[in-house]
């Protein structure tokens, strides 16, 4: 059967990739992904035969696993995080249509958002919402327009690529943003190499992760406006609290 599948790997560290995902990849005749990814799950299929493009490549790198599986190899996609979060699948779906009908399933996978949020504590217990500061696919005028409307909504926010080389001043430019909705104490984490070797992680405040130097490999978050520290943890309050202390009101009355 003709078949491709879409694997997100989480963090790529294997106790945290989703059974489905390691029994895909152990199953596959072809492994397609970026070379750092691919390199993630080797050592579950050390035998079998990779494909990979560097970044910016994406397009290459779908259409060969596409062809692969048309000609009748069980081929496998790999993405960090989740293949649906600024992965693979989108755009393999969207090709697909240039090629005769195959199955294609996609395989969910933990994103940084979560794997990141975790390492921090729980500052996504509430509403939050996720975006990119990499200006290579979306313009940075619309960029500026999300981050505007998730700070002045109070969302918490993750934010993924926030700086690379050639991109240094995006997340300052990001944070004034939302310095315009949001306190300066506001708490704030950052999570490096989620999941690898090397993993770092930083609690601090708004005005403190303007002028952090991250990378393309960290995963900022800034809390809302009730997010505080509990025992060195980034914390956002669901509101548990208050709704039992408006009940005990209730019953008392």
């Amino acid at each position: 059967m003709k078949k491709l599948t879409v694997v997100g790997i989480g963090p790529g560290a294997e106790s945290q990739m989703t059974l489905a995902a390691v029994q895909a990849v152990k199953e596959a005749e072809l492994i397609c992904g970026y070379p750092v990814y691919v390199d993630l799950v080797r050592h579950l299929a050390p035998d079998t035969e990779v494909f990979t493009t560097p970044m910016r490549r994406e397009i290459d790198r779908c259409r060969a696993a596409l062809e692969a599986a048309a000609g009748g190899k069980t081929t496998v996609m790999v993405c960090s995080g989740d293949a649906g979060v600024y992965g693979m699948a989108g755009l393999v779906l969207e090709l697909a249509e240039e090629f005769p009908p195959m199955e294609i399933n996609v395989v969910c996978g933990v994103t940084a958002a979560l794997s990141g949020a975790a390492v921090l504590g729980a500052p996504l217990t509430h509403d939050f919402c996720t975006i990119s500061l990499s200006d290579l696919l979306t313009p940075w005028e619309t960029i500026e327009k999300r981050v505007d409307a998730a700070a002045s909504a109070d969302f918490c926010i993750a934010i993924y690529n926030p700086m690379s080389k050639k991109r240094r001043t995006h997340l300052q430019r990001a944070c004034d943003i939302m310095l315009k909705y949001k306190s300066p104490e506001t708490v704030c984490g950052v999570v490096s190499n989620i999941g690898r070797e090397g993993e770092s992680k930083w609690v601090g405040t708004l005005a403190e992760l303007r002028d952090r130097e991250l990378d393309m490999f960290s995963t900022a978050f800034i809390g809302n406006s009730q997010t505080r520290v509990i025992g060195g943890r980034m914390v956002t309050p669901r509101g548990y609290e208050a709704k039992a202390e408006f009940g005990a009101r209730k019953d008392e009355n």
